[in-house]
Parts: structure tokens; sequence; C-alpha cells
């Protein structure tokens, strides 16, 4: 594994395209219990090299009811974005993931990890990537299925707090996806 992490860290296949260059964020033990596959890190993560070292980051934390601590225990947690740099920002928020870095590195990263209890997918590039046509129409067609995924894969918005809208105009993904997430990771970190 230390040598597939320092080849991704080094990657620098997608850098003409990005608007702050290459800086491959994963954070990843071959024990990761529960993995979180999400988009890509944002500009804070591209600055501190951290990833969900943001207001993000703390909303996820909440919802996995964890602390900084656990969160950022590899043998609890591995980040695994579909773009392991920041692709720069769009109209409405980030640009999406490059595409190149699931298909190159997914399947290795994947292949070196010892039985991940849960896969996380967060927000509409993760869930069509592994869910394929398995997905539902929209993010919260999906979400509000997650039992369909169960019990492999566990999905959710993205936490970012541009999704407050969203969250507004569905109690019952805080109401009832929210508290089932919880009993599982509680139940996976014991």
């Amino acid at each position: 594994m230390k040598q597939l992490l320092s080849e991704i860290k080094k990657c620098t296949i997608c850098e003409p395209h990005l608007d702050l260059g290459a800086n491959p964020i994963i954070s990843i033990h071959k024990n990761s219990k529960i993995l979180l596959i999400s988009q890509a890190p944002g500009k804070i993560a591209h600055n501190k090299s951290i990833p969900w070292d943001d207001a993000g980051g703390r909303n996820l934390r909440k919802w996995l009811n964890v602390s900084e601590e656990q969160f950022y225990n590899l043998n609890n947690f591995g980040i695994l974005p579909m773009g392991f740099c920041y692709p720069g920002k769009g109209k409405s928020g980030d640009k999406p993931p490059r595409k190149e870095c699931a298909p190159k590195w997914h399947s290795e990263v994947l292949n070196e990890i010892e039985k991940p209890r849960l896969k996380i997918l967060i927000g509409t590039y993760a869930q069509n990537y592994y869910l394929k046509d398995k997905a539902k129409r929209t993010l919260t067609e999906t979400v509000d299925n997650y039992p369909e995924y169960l019990p492999n894969y566990f999905v959710l918005p993205h936490p970012s707090p541009r999704n407050r809208f969203w969250l507004t105009k569905n109690p019952w993904f805080e109401k009832n996806v929210i508290p089932e997430l919880q009993k599982r990771v509680v139940a996976i970190l014991k």
C-alpha cells in the first residue's frame, strides 16, 4: 500500500486541467474499516493537504457522529476521492472531479484494502461511478432509497454548506437516514 500511495501522491496525469496544479490527496490504510468515497478535495483541502478539514468535513463528522480523532484514524476511515486533486472553481461551486483518477487508481487501492465493512458514497459522482445503473435518476431518489444499497454501500448527499437548501427541502434525510448511518458507524467502529 505504501508504494501505491507514493505513486498516487506523485501523479500529475491531469495537471494541465487543474487551476492550482496537482496535489493528490488520499488518506487510507489497508485496515480502514469504512471508506469515504467522495467528490474531490476542495480548495481548503488543497491548501492544507488535509481532506475534509472544512465546513463540509464538520458536517460529515456530525452526520457520522464521530470526533476528529476518530475520523482521521486511518484504521477507522479511509478517504478515497473520485478525483484526488482540487479541480478548480466552477460556475456554482467547484468543478467536477477529473475523470482520470478513479479509473486509473481506485481498483488498485481497493485491492490493497482488507475488506472494508462499509463504503460510503458521498455525492452523485461517487454514486454514479459505483452504483452504475442501480443509481436512481436523481441524488435525492438514490439517497431516499439507501436501504437498496446496503450492506456494501451507504449513500449520502455532499455535506457542503452549499447543500443547506437540499437539507431543508428533504427533512426526512436527517430524521431517517442519519440515525441509520450513525448506528452502522458505531457498530463498525466498536
